[in-house]
């Protein structure tokens, strides 16, 4: 970057939802932007949507993050570029009992939700600290503070990505390179239905936040360089709550709003 280009911000899942939330706010605040996602078509529908509102560079990078071969090309591509911010929000959910998930789903999920996301960071992080500055968001989930019956894999997962950013800050500290872990709870964007989520009784019956409103939580905690943001005064509490319970207890707790709600 020259010092009088823009910065440069790397979205993963930046083509709907909270990533597209997330890099209409980075491009408000001038940010050039790469936006990466499976979805070609939906990328470049997410790009003329942002650059149509400002007048920031935009890129896309279709790419599964799933897929090693193709998230070492992206890590790659990340190192070259040295983005002023990385977000990694890229991640899916899959819901019902864990026998009875097909075994590439999990390693699929697993793969994206935190194999990509911490060979992303590591591809940042040295240009990052060689300048002594720059941002990493990490999108991890209310999920991530108990375990989740009927959602093991995704919830185990987010509690990774919750576990190694707050590591990582720590490690940080000090290096003008900080790290936020983003914990929304149950948020209007298609998650929960594509996940088949949507039934259970904590999407059924709960109160859903905007993506707007869980980006514009998560960007004011990402540049004032805090560790956590939970979005939502329910969810803080709830968080709260969790510190108390025995993880047996969290556990039978979760299942229960994880259940099916019933007609």
């Amino acid at each position: 970057m020259t010092p009088s280009s823009p910065p440069l911000a790397v979205v993963t899942g930046g083509n709907a939802g909270i990533g597209l939330a997330l890099a209409h706010r980075l491009a408000a605040l001038g940010h050039r932007l790469v936006l990466v996602a499976r979805d070609a078509g939906r990328l470049e529908t997410a790009a003329r949507e942002i650059a149509g509102r400002t007048d920031v560079a935009v890129d896309t990078r279709a790419c599964d993050l799933s897929d090693a071969a193709q998230t070492r090309a992206l890590a790659a591509e990340i190192a070259a570029r040295a983005p002023d911010v990385l977000v990694n929000n890229a991640g899916f959910g899959s819901y019902g009992a864990f026998a009875t998930l097909p075994a590439e789903a999990a390693a699929g999920m697993i793969a994206t939700n935190v194999t990509a996301l911490t060979v992303l960071t590591a591809a940042a992080l040295p240009a990052m600290r060689a300048r002594g500055a720059g941002r990493i968001l990490n999108v991890a989930s209310t999920a991530a503070f108990a375990p989740l019956p009927l959602a093991a894999v995704y919830g185990a997962s987010k509690a990774y990505v919750l576990s190694f950013s707050l590591a990582l800050a720590e490690e940080l500290a000090g290096t003008g390179v900080t790290v936020t872990a983003l914990c929304p709870g149950p948020t209007a964007t298609g998650f929960a239905d594509r996940a088949g989520m949507a039934r259970a009784r904590l999407f059924a019956d709960a109160p859903a936040a905007s993506a707007e409103a869980v980006a514009a939580r998560g960007i004011a905690a990402m540049m004032a360089g805090k560790g956590l943001e939970v979005t939502g005064l329910s969810n803080r509490l709830l968080v709260f709550a969790t510190r108390f319970a025995p993880r047996a207890l969290a556990a039978r707790i979760s299942h229960r709003v994880m259940r099916e709600r019933l007609p």
